[in-house]
């Protein structure tokens, strides 16, 4: 009996309809042509910004891996991030931050989903990616950190079935080289890694509020929806409804 070839797909605008051939069994297998779009954060705190440049390099027509568009971006990030309390300032971005930034940008539309296991948000990601060739922002380190899902492999084609795994995400962590001493080492950028490996550091986010929240806002709502999730930046594809109405003659 042979053995069916795994799908795979690579969510990049310019090689989504580029470089797709028939394998075995009928698997699709995707690859990403070109420049690579893997960005290092330029310091400790710009992985939000370092991730919507890497997900924008994806995208665009060209890679843009300059210190003064990062900044931007953490900047633009930042401030969609809703109020801080009065003092306090904010160093990072937050998700919600992350998604609006890249719905600014006309990179959307985009929005933040959480889910209680790693199984449904690999599923999630897979499914948006191939649907939209979009990538996937990834909460990690229980909300400390971002990573971008470029990719996946799974046992069956999502655009085809509903009845597949995921068994690779293929991930870009802008930290990488250096990793974390409490959560693991970065993967190489691009690396596909297993849902084991990656459950170790994309984990559900941690419950409660930060420092600096106000109490009472809708952002600090949103965030309190997603404690205890697994949350992931998402595209998606806008869904037209149309309302018919009687009008008299």
């Amino acid at each position: 009996m042979r053995r069916r070839a795994p799908f795979q797909a690579v969510s990049t605008a310019r090689a989504i309809a580029l470089a797709v051939v028939v394998g075995v069994g009928g698997a699709l297998v995707g690859g990403m042509p070109g420049t690579a779009p893997d960005v290092a954060q330029k310091n400790f705190v710009q992985c939000v910004g370092a991730s919507m440049q890497m997900m924008l390099n994806i995208l665009g027509p060209k890679d843009d891996r300059s210190a003064r568009t990062q900044v931007r971006l953490q900047n633009l990030a930042r401030n969609l991030s809703g109020p801080t309390r009065e003092g306090f300032e904010r160093k990072g971005a937050s998700v919600r931050g992350w998604s609006a930034g890249l719905n600014e940008l006309g990179a959307g539309p985009y929005r933040l989903v959480g889910t209680d296991t790693l199984d449904e948000a690999l599923r999630l990601a897979a499914v948006s990616i191939r649907g939209t060739g979009k990538p996937v922002g990834l909460l990690v380190w229980a909300g400390r950190h971002a990573w971008v899902m470029s990719g996946f492999e799974s046992t069956a084609d999502p655009a085809v079935t509903s009845n597949f795994q995921v068994t690779r995400a293929i991930v870009m962590d802008p930290l990488y080289p250096y990793g974390s001493s409490r959560w693991g080492a970065s993967p190489r950028p691009r690396q596909a890694i297993s849902p084991s490996t990656l459950g170790k550091q994309f984990v559900q986010r941690r419950r409660g509020t930060w420092a600096g929240a106000v109490t009472g806002t809708i952002g600090t709502a949103t965030m309190n929806a997603l404690a205890g999730k697994y949350v992931i930046v998402m595209p998606f594809q806008p869904i037209t409804v149309v309302r018919h109405r009687a009008v008299a003659i």
